[in-house]
C-alpha cells in the first residue's frame, strides 16, 4: 500500500472516530464523570445502598467510555508515526 493510500485510510479512520466522539459527546461524558465523582464522594453515600450502587455503576460506565474513546484517539493520532517508522525499515519489512 502506498503512502497516499495509508494517508487516506488514516483520514477515514479519523473521520469515523470524530463521528463517534460527536455521537457519544465526550465533553458531556467528562462533565458527567465529574458530577458522579462528586456524588460518589459524599460521606453518607452508602446510607442508601441502592442509590450508591446506581451512582458508582454509572460512574464506572462513564469512565470506561471516556477511557475507550481517549485510547482510540491516541491510537489514531499515532498511526502516521507508526506508518513512518514502518516505512523507514531498511529492508522494507515493516510495510509488508
Amino acid at each position: 500500500m502506498a503512502a497516499r493510500e495509508f494517508d487516506l485510510e488514516i483520514a477515514a479512520i479519523d473521520a469515523t472516530l470524530v463521528s463517534i466522539e460527536k455521537v457519544l459527546d465526550l465533553p458531556k461524558l467528562h462533565k458527567q464523570s465529574i458530577e458522579l465523582e462528586e456524588q460518589a464522594g459524599v460521606p453518607n453515600l452508602w446510607d442508601d445502598p441502592e442509590s450508591a450502587q446506581k451512582i458508582t455503576s454509572r460512574l464506572s460506565r462513564v469512565q470506561s467510555e471516556i477511557t475507550k474513546l481517549e485510547s482510540l484517539r491516541r491510537r489514531v493520532e499515532e498511526l502516521p508515526i507508526l506508518f513512518e517508522l514502518a516505512a523507514s525499515e531498511p529492508d522494507g519489512s515493516g510495510m509488508s
